[in-house]
């Protein structure tokens, strides 16, 4: 991991057209602009975090869901009265 010390206004430039600038420190807060294009996605770790999970889970329960559909109950609508 490569580690920057930046100042208000200070920006970190990475592949030549995405821009990190460094809009405002307050305490412990630190205010992080990002310029990008918008082919690029922008999440904030915990949100991608939490997507990942709710993905995960989904696909857990999609898949209970195709093991339900494979079993089958016997049809008794098919059985013969007795002659």
């Amino acid at each position: 991991m490569l580690i920057l010390s930046r100042k208000k206004g200070q920006s970190i430039l990475l592949n030549n057209d995405i821009e990190i600038v460094i809009s405002s420190i307050d305490g412990d807060q630190v205010k992080v602009g990002i310029k990008a294009p918008s082919d690029v996605n922008i999440l904030r770790k915990e949100v991608y975090d939490a997507v990942q999970e709710s993905n995960k889970q989904a696909l857990q329960k999609q898949l209970n869901l195709a093991d339900l559909k494979s079993f089958q109950l016997p049809n008794h609508g098919d059985k013969k009265p007795n002659a």
